[in-house]
């Protein structure tokens, strides 16, 4: 198993439309081979900003799903319209 840490700094006002794309995305995520669970949370010290934590069964599953269309469609999305600087991802491969 690895679990995968999203970090996410959102351009303000833009929180709602951040949380409906993670839904959006959830969605598909629960039909891609490999994917176990994803979830957001909010820092709630830190306005605008997110982690993921998304389990895998493997990392090489994690990157599989990184090299996937629907994957570039919504990082370009979020580049262009939601985010306030570049995520920052770090991989924690579990026993």
């Amino acid at each position: 198993m690895t679990t995968i840490g999203m970090n996410y700094d959102v351009i303000p006002g833009k929180e709602p439309d951040f949380e409906s794309g993670f839904a959006s995305v959830l969605g598909h995520l629960q039909k891609v081979p490999g994917h176990v669970e994803s979830r957001l949370y909010r820092d709630v010290s830190s306005l605008g900003s997110y982690l993921i934590l998304s389990q895998w069964q493997s990392r090489e599953a994690f990157e599989a799903f990184l090299h996937s269309p629907e994957f570039r469609s919504t990082v370009s999305w979020g580049n262009a319209e939601i985010l306030r600087s570049r995520p920052k991802h770090k991989v924690y491969l579990n026993p």
